[in-house]
């Protein structure tokens, strides 16, 4: 066949036909490709929060959400970091060593902290999902022992749990509480949900 006996006219318009339906493809695909990308509300729930600690007085508590989570963070006291390492015995997870939850390395530790003043924990009961409540020593709260020296009680079902989340023997919870991976930006800056160490 030779080059004069070909339809121009047909070869334009096939050609054009063509490039429309590509360009027309990718106009249907470029949305329908985007909707897998996590929405900005969906990114935000599983971002790392940083959390200002500065003003967090010994002694004190402050919940931050992550996840939909309550983190806590609590400052301890020299005398509540020093009573912690006398409860071993009392403990059903001493060293945190059930893995039920991933514990980081760095509180695989009697604080189950990086820093011994800071402890930094998931507040969700492990036995049922339920949100313990902290009992501070001396509170005369009927539901823990008179010698009680501060921690958690889950008001559902009893379960306790020390100043380092560590849930006391025979106890309906069946681990310690949950530690979220975090890591220091500062002294006084704190970021939950990310660990360049894990």
């Amino acid at each position: 066949m030779s080059d004069a006996a070909v339809d121009q006219g047909r070869r334009t318009w096939i050609a054009i036909t063509c490039g429309a339906g590509a360009v027309g493809g990718a106009a249907v695909a470029v949305p329908f490709v985007s909707t897998f990308a996590p929405s900005e509300r969906a990114r935000a729930a599983g971002a790392p929060v940083e959390v200002d600690i500065s003003k967090l007085a010994p002694g004190d508590r402050m919940t931050v959400e992550w996840r939909g989570k309550p983190v806590w963070i609590l400052r301890r006291t020299p005398d509540q970091i020093d009573q912690l390492k006398s409860l071993d015995g009392q403990l059903a997870d001493p060293n945190s060593e059930r893995t039920a939850y991933p514990i980081p390395e760095y509180a695989k530790n009697t604080g189950r902290s990086i820093k011994p003043e800071y402890l930094v924990v998931i507040g969700i009961c492990t036995h049922l999902g339920c949100s313990p409540g902290g009992v501070a020593k001396g509170s005369g709260n009927a539901s823990v022992p008179s010698d009680w020296p501060g921690g958690f009680l889950c008001p559902c079902h009893g379960s306790t749990f020390d100043l380092a989340g560590r849930v006391y023997k025979n106890k309906p919870a069946p681990d310690n509480l949950e530690v979220p991976p975090h890591m220091y930006l500062s002294d006084t800056v704190l970021l939950i949900g990310e660990d360049k160490k894990a």
